[in-house]
């Protein structure tokens, strides 16, 4: 007889669309870290006489407006977008799973304190985090992580505290009373595992949600500036040429789309999976 985890698999494999979506997030990864052996060209490498060439045997995406090579610069931003990525993942797994874990768990007006706070860090648009952060330690990368680390686990808060309220009457949770189990033991022992699939597929949608307001805040200059190069500064870069050299928007913007929606088909057939009601 199988296991939970085999049956998720076994479900997981069936869904193309999902398969599709892990071996492209398998692809990117594997050439941002390998980024420097697939290209002989270097990522701040300028090159006028090479400058706005169309995509060729030499440079497969073309060149931008200072010759350097597209392909490479877009290996180099798939490191500063995956990063981003993960880093907004990690923070929704320590900060939201425990926060939202201890409120549901919890409850009454602990709960209510805690999910006043939650509202009103949801509240505030994160554009808003982003310039007051700007304003104390500037632009950068750095102020992208600080507003991920204040906003971002708020939905991820939200999600557990609810999976942990349906969870915290079930027969398991009694039994484990029964027999002395201390509240901190059946919240991490018993509830958080049992809410992990929830979890797991928060975490994955999580991720190209990060993406794209990584994008998005180096698209209008408010990101990451050079030399880094990350898809939204590569986009940003590449309006201004659009109508004359529109290689030089496709190829970043192309990465971002695609990225987003592999971890998006990878998101909804790991939902499908983790489903236990799905279970024969």
């Amino acid at each position: 007889m199988r296991n939970y985890f085999q049956d998720v698999w076994l479900r997981l494999r069936r869904d193309k669309l999902a398969l599709l979506g892990l071996v492209i997030i398998a692809i990117v990864i594997f050439m941002a870290v390998f980024a420097p052996y697939l290209s002989s060209y270097e990522y701040d490498a300028q090159d006028f006489l090479e400058s706005n060439e169309p995509p060729s045997m030499n440079h497969v995406f073309g060149t931008d407006i200072f010759g350097r090579d597209i392909f490479v610069r877009v290996l180099y931003g798939a490191r500063i977008s995956l990063s981003v990525g993960f880093v907004a993942s990690l923070i929704n797994l320590f900060i939201g799973v425990i926060y939202g874990g201890i409120s549901g768990f919890a409850g009454g007006k602990l709960d209510n304190l805690m999910m006043r706070i939650v509202d009103v860090i949801y509240s505030v648009p994160v554009m808003i985090y982003v310039i007051l952060i700007m304003v104390v330690v500037g632009s950068g990368l750095k102020s992208i992580f600080i507003t991920l680390g204040i906003s971002y686990w708020a939905s991820m808060a939200r999600i557990v505290r609810a999976e942990i309220m349906r969870l915290k009457n079930e027969e398991f949770v009694l039994a484990a009373r029964v027999i002395g189990a201390s509240s901190s033991r059946i919240l991490f022992r018993h509830l958080l595992p049992n809410a992990m699939g929830a979890i797991l597929v928060s975490l994955t949608f999580s991720i190209p949600s990060a993406i794209f307001t990584e994008a998005f805040l180096s698209f209008v200059g408010l990101g990451v500036s050079a030399p880094m190069a990350s898809w939204g500064v590569l986009s940003s870069d590449a309006i201004g040429t659009l109508a004359i050299y529109p290689w030089q928007l496709f190829f970043p913007a192309a990465a971002i789309s695609i990225t987003i929606l592999a971890f998006n088909f990878l998101g909804d057939g790991l939902r499908d999976a983790l489903d236990p009601r799905l279970r024969k």
